[in-house]
C-alpha cells in the first residue's frame, strides 16, 4: 500500500485526475450494466411467472341455470326442428343455431325475422307442434295435401285460424259395378231373412255413450278465437276468466295427450287399436266414480278412488303409467269416461297437478254435469300442488300459467270466475204465476 500510494504521489497531477475520472467512470457504467442484468433477469422471471398463471385453468363461478327457462327454450327448439327450422339439438340454450331457425320460421309466416319469438309467435309455434302430434292421420293427409312438408302444417293452422275451412283427402272412389267381385249365390235355405222394420231399427244418433258434447270441437273453437285475439290470455290481460280457464283446459288436453303418446312410443308390439281397445275399459270400471264427481265433494272422490286402487293389484307406478297413456287416449278419442277415469286415478296416486283437469270439466259439463261449485276445490288442489313444488304437468315453461288460473278461478270478489255464483239467482228473481 505504501509503494502504491509513494507512486501515485510520484506520478504527475494531470494523469493521477485522469486516471480518477477514467475509473470513476468505469464503475459507473459497469453499475448501470449491473443494474440492467439485475432488472432484465427479474422482467424474465415476471414474465415466468405471468406465463404459468396464464396457463394455470382459473376456476370460474356460473350462476345457476333457470330450469324453467331453459324447458321452454327447449319446446322451442323441438318444435322448430319438427317444422325443419334446424334449430340443433334440443339443450335449452338459445345459441346461433336457434335464432337462425326462429328467423327462418318468422319469414315462413311473415312476421319480422329478429331471431326472438314474440309471446304470441312461441305460442303458435308450440300449440301447432303439439295439434300436429296428436291428430294422427289428419296430419299426414294435410302435409300430403299443402306440400311443403311439415311448413306446410303451419300455413294450415293459420288459415284455419281466421276462418279458411281446411279440406282433407277423399276417401277412395268405390269400386266400378263392372270390376265388382262377383259374390256367391246364398241357397235359399241358407239365407237369413231380414228383420222386420221396427221401433228397435230406429237409429239412435245421440247414442254417445254418455260422454256428452265433444270436447275436441270445443277445443277446436276455442283455438280459433285465441288466434284471433292475437295470443293466449294472461294474468296481466285478463278480462273474461271463463274463457281463460277454457284456453287453459285445452292447452292441458294437448299436453297430455302429446304425453302419453310419447309414453305409448316406447311400447313394443302394441298396436294404437289395442291401446284404444284396452283403454275403453277405463270406462265401466271407473264410471261410478266419474259420476260422483258432480255429486260428492273433492276428498270424499278421491278417497273412494284410492279404495279401488288398492282393490286393482297393480302398483302405483304401473297404474300410473297406464293411465297416463290412456288418459292421452281418452281426449285423443274424445271419450270422456276413459279420460275423466284416468285422471282421476292419477289424482289419487298423489299426482295432484292432474286435479285441474277436474276442475275444469266440472266448470264446463264436459263428461259430468256442470257443478262450478265443486270444480273450485279441484282448481285448489292442483294449484296448491304446483306452488308447494309439484312439477307442472301442463305447460311447463310458462312459469306465469298457475298465477293465471288461481287469479281466473278465484277472483277477488268471491265470484265463481266458471259462472257458479253469478248464476246463482236471489229468490226475489224467481218467476210466479197466479193459479185461477
Amino acid at each position: 500500500m505504501s509503494a502504491v500510494a509513494a507512486s501515485m504521489v510520484a506520478m504527475p497531477g494531470t494523469r493521477a485526475a485522469a486516471d480518477f475520472a477514467d475509473g470513476l467512470v468505469g464503475g459507473l457504467v459497469g453499475g448501470a450494466v449491473s443494474g440492467i442484468i439485475v432488472n432484465e433477469s427479474a422482467k424474465a422471471r415476471e414474465n415466468k411467472r405471468a406465463t404459468t398463471r396464464a396457463r394455470t385453468p382459473r376456476k370460474t363461478y356460473r350462476a345457476p341455470v333457470n330450469s324453467v327457462a331453459r324447458q321452454q327454450v327447449r319446446e322451442e327448439q323441438t318444435s322448430l326442428n319438427y317444422f325443419g327450422f334446424p334449430a340443433g339439438t334440443p339443450d335449452g340454450v338459445r345459441g346461433r343455431n336457434t335464432r337462425n331457425a326462429v328467423s327462418q320460421f318468422q319469414a315462413h309466416m311473415g312476421y319480422p325475422a329478429t331471431g326472438y319469438l314474440a309471446d304470441y309467435e312461441r305460442q303458435f309455434l308450440i300449440s301447432s307442434y303439439y295439434r300436429a302430434q296428436s291428430s294422427g292421420a289428419a296430419t299426414s293427409q294435410l302435409i300430403a295435401q299443402r306440400g311443403l312438408g311439415t311448413r306446410g302444417l303451419l300455413h294450415a293452422y293459420r288459415d284455419e285460424a281466421v276462418g279458411v275451412p281446411q279440406t282433407y283427402a277423399a276417401a277412395p272412389a268405390p269400386v266400378p259395378a263392372a270390376q265388382a267381385p262377383v259374390m256367391a249365390a246364398i241357397p235359399q235355405e241358407a239365407q237369413v231373412p231380414e228383420p222386420e222394420v221396427g221401433l228397435a231399427a230406429l237409429p239412435n244418433l245421440m247414442a254417445s255413450g254418455g260422454d256428452g258434447p265433444s270436447l275436441a270441437s270445443h277445443c277446436n273453437q276455442v283455438s280459433l278465437l285465441t288466434n284471433s285475439n292475437g295470443g293466449f290470455v294472461t294474468a296481466a290481460s285478463l278480462s273474461d276468466a271463463r274463457f281463460a280457464l277454457n284456453e287453459q283446459f285445452c292447452l292441458a288436453r294437448t299436453y297430455a295427450i302429446a304425453e302419453g303418446e310419447t309414453m305409448a312410443a316406447s311400447l313394443k308390439g302394441v298396436s294404437p287399436a289395442q291401446l284404444e281397445d284396452q283403454c275403453r275399459a277405463f270406462g265401466p270400471a271407473m264410471r261410478d266414480h266419474v259420476a260422483a264427481l258432480s255429486l260428492s265433494p273433492k276428498d270424499e272422490v278421491v278417497r273412494e278412488v284410492r279404495g279401488f286402487v288398492l282393490q286393482s293389484g297393480q302398483s302405483p307406478a304401473q297404474l300410473s303409467g297406464t293411465a297416463k297413456i290412456c288418459l292421452s287416449v281418452g281426449y285423443r278419442i274424445d271419450n270422456m269416461n276413459v279420460a275423466l277415469g284416468s285422471a282421476l286415478l292419477l289424482t289419487a296416486l298423489g299426482e295432484e297437478a292432474y286435479a285441474e283437469l277436474m276442475g275444469h270439466h266440472l266448470s264446463e259439463g264436459f263428461g259430468t254435469t256442470r257443478r262450478p261449485d265443486l270444480a273450485l276445490a279441484w282448481y285448489q288442489g292442483a294449484v296448491e300442488a304446483v306452488e308447494r313444488g309439484a312439477e307442472p304437468v301442463f305447460a311447463p315453461g310458462d312459469a306465469g300459467r298457475t298465477a293465471l288460473i288461481r287469479k281466473a278461478a278465484f277472483p277477488a270478489d268471491g265470484a265463481n270466475a266458471t259462472g257458479g255464483a253469478s248464476e246463482v239467482q236471489p229468490a226475489s228473481t224467481l218467476p210466479t204465476f197466479t193459479l185461477e
